[in-house]
């Protein structure tokens, strides 16, 4: 689990160790929240939902990117639970996402199907929580093009104006 705000470098992680896992001989296969629920509906719309599950059940390692830009519907987070549920103690996640663990309430609509998602997910994980500024803003901000002013602990950036 890599955890922490956008541009700190969750997603170069967790396809530099899904390149590390593809060289020691496992599968490996990436997808952002938001592709695969597109997938999973497309395949749902056409009645070919179990094999695309089972599609994302097949490799030893899958990479779960962006859980928590935008909340799950109802059909979606039930789709998620049915993966993580079915890869339990089967196959590895490697998940990224911009939200702790204590505001996942908000990115699926019902708090006891988010706290049985973490309790899978969290049971042999290990979470790594990233602190830092984004690593896309940083050039910016050396450049003179952007400002940061930290207000009563929360981060504002907005342009310079020359």
């Amino acid at each position: 689990m890599l955890l922490g705000p956008p541009g700190v470098g969750k997603t170069h992680l967790a396809i530099a160790l899904g390149m590390e896992a593809i060289m020691a001989g496992y599968s490996v296969y990436f997808s952002t929240v938001q592709e695969m629920m597109e997938g999973l509906a497309k395949a749902d719309g056409e009645g070919q939902l179990t094999g695309k599950l089972k599609h994302y059940l097949k490799p030893k390692v899958l990479i779960v990117d962006e859980m928590g830009y935008l909340p799950l519907q109802a059909w979606g987070a039930r789709q998620f639970f049915r993966l993580v549920s079915q890869r339990y103690e089967k196959g590895s996640i490697i998940l990224t996402s911009n939200k702790s663990y204590g505001d996942w309430g908000d990115i699926f609509p019902d708090q006891v199907m988010a706290a049985a998602i973490l309790d899978r997910l969290l049971h042999h994980s290990t979470t790594v929580n990233i602190k830092g500024e984004s690593y896309r803003l940083k050039e910016k901000r050396k450049a003179g093009l952007m400002t940061v002013e930290v207000v009563e602990d929360n981060t504002h950036l907005s342009r310079r104006e020359d």
